[in-house]
């Protein structure tokens, strides 16, 4: 599995030089694609404007038209299975840290409820939407080209406009999902934070309730409220991820993730991963023609 851990990395595959903290496409044709998963660690909203594409994510598979647009999160795990000769699509990449400069609430993106997956949102729209998401997206292109002394601040504000515009698209296509209370929201935000900084070395839900001042139950009751699922299958499928990175890094043994991922022994590991995938750590990365 390749790890694309900046916009640079990423953007590089297609020999484009890019050293902003954000990046928007053309729009033209792309007929080339990383062949293996690979993990991005920034935001990323993308719209299929023409064509069709089969798509893996976070190891769900899905059939994408036009007027489908993903919105993902840092650490979404993404590969391309298959597109088709007409397939075109928009692309807004950018950096967490870009867009929430100067804004005093870190979790401003999270309460949009922008990521129904966990980390991901996948949404068939009308092409009046699909159309709106399109010419903002035009808009931000025109606007970033032109170097002034306001274009960071007229960027970011233009990407919000579009997280917000997105936001209520989604309102508008799920709106028989309730409002979650605000309070109980922050927990789940800051349970899904703290996962992915502690993930390689903690475990347990004891630990997740203790640094969110909560008691393991009241964490479930919220978590499941939040999400449909327990923490523990939470933690589960975000120590998964963490296994699929490791292990498309041939230079690591099975051995040596199964010490990272704070396993008792390699057949622990083994004994998780297939229960979580149905094929052994090494079964994978046969399959991946992952080798050393």
């Amino acid at each position: 599995m390749i790890t694309y851990e900046n916009l640079h990395d990423t953007l590089s595959f297609y020999h484009i030089d890019c050293r902003e903290s954000y990046y928007i496409s053309s729009g033209n044709p792309i007929s080339d694609f990383p062949e293996t998963s690979f993990r991005i660690d920034y935001y990323a909203l993308c719209i299929c404007t023409e064509g069709k594409v089969d798509l893996e994510i976070d190891s769900q598979k899905y059939h994408v038209n036009a007027h489908s647009f993903l919105i993902a999160a840092p650490s979404t795990i993404v590969k391309f299975l298959k597109t088709s000769s007409d397939f075109k699509m928009k692309l807004l990449f950018f950096d967490k840290n870009f867009l929430i400069k100067n804004i005093s609430n870190p979790f401003i993106i999270e309460k949009m409820n922008l990521f129904s997956e966990g980390s991901y949102s996948l949404i068939k729209t009308t092409e009046k939407n699909s159309l709106q998401i399109q010419s903002l997206l035009d808009y931000l292109k025109k606007k970033s080209r032109k170097q002034g002394k306001f274009t960071e601040e007229i960027v970011r504000t233009i990407i919000f406009n579009l997280l917000l515009e997105t936001a209520e698209i989604m309102e508008k296509e799920h709106d028989d999902i309730a409002e979650k209370e605000e309070g109980k929201k922050d927990i789940y935000l800051r349970f899904s934070k703290l996962i992915r900084e502690n993930i390689r070395q903690q475990r347990s839900v004891q630990f997740y309730a203790d640094q969110l001042c909560v008691s393991p139950k009241y964490l479930i009751e919220i978590i499941k409220k939040a999400s449909g699922k327990t923490p523990h299958e939470v933690i589960d499928e975000a120590l998964l991820k963490e296994a699929y990175v490791m292990l498309g890094n041939p230079a690591v043994t099975i051995s040596e993730i199964a010490f990272q991922l704070q396993f008792n022994s390699a057949s622990a590991f083994g004994r998780f991963f297939k229960k979580q995938t149905s094929v052994s750590p090494s079964e994978y990365r046969n399959r991946e023609n992952i080798q050393s």
